[in-house]
Order: structure tokens, then sequence, then C-alpha cells
């Protein structure tokens, strides 16, 4: 597989992770089934996704040569990218007005 579709791929997955705590009504995506889950919940599997996205982009890394040191500005950068991908989830929960 080329590096180019890795990373494509690495980007879509970011793009699922951030936006499943929105779409969906579970914790952790296998817990019982909630009327409505807290956003406090959402933004912890928010936070605990970026996580294993990063870990999948450093299995990516791994696997196509030597792994570069990171400051705490590429996770700054990341991080606000993870949660930039996330607003349409975001908009689709809490913005959207629909008529029951």
């Amino acid at each position: 597989m080329s590096l180019n579709l890795q990373i494509g791929l690495l980007v879509f997955l970011a793009f699922l992770a951030a936006n499943l705590p929105f779409a969906n009504q579970r914790l952790l995506l296998l817990g019982p089934a909630r009327i409505s889950k807290p956003l406090a919940w959402r933004l912890a599997e928010l936070v605990l996704l970026y996580f294993v996205v990063g870990a999948v982009g450093l299995l990516i890394e791994n696997h196509s040569g030597q792994i570069s040191p990171q400051g705490w500005e590429f996770y700054a950068i990341t991080g606000t990218m993870f949660v930039t991908l996330a607003f349409p989830g975001f908009v689709f929960r809490y913005l959207m007005h629909r008529k029951h």
C-alpha cells in the first residue's frame, strides 16, 4: 500500500472517529444505549478516540520507517485538527433544530 493511500485512510479514520461520539447514544460504542448521553461523555470519548487514531498513525509511521520524535506543537496541532474534524457531528447533534 502506498504512503499516500495510508495517509488518506488515516485522515478518513480520523474523520469517522471524531464524529462517532456525536453519532450514537452508546457509552464507548459498547455500553448500553442511553436516551441522551451528556456532552461530558461525548468529549471524553472524543479524547479517547484521538489517542486511538494517534496510535494507528504511530503504527503506520513505524511500518513505513523510523518514528520521528514529536514536540508539544505536533500534539497541539493534531488535537485542534481532530476537534475541527468533529465539527459536523457536533453541529448535527446540538445545533440542528429538528421538528419532532
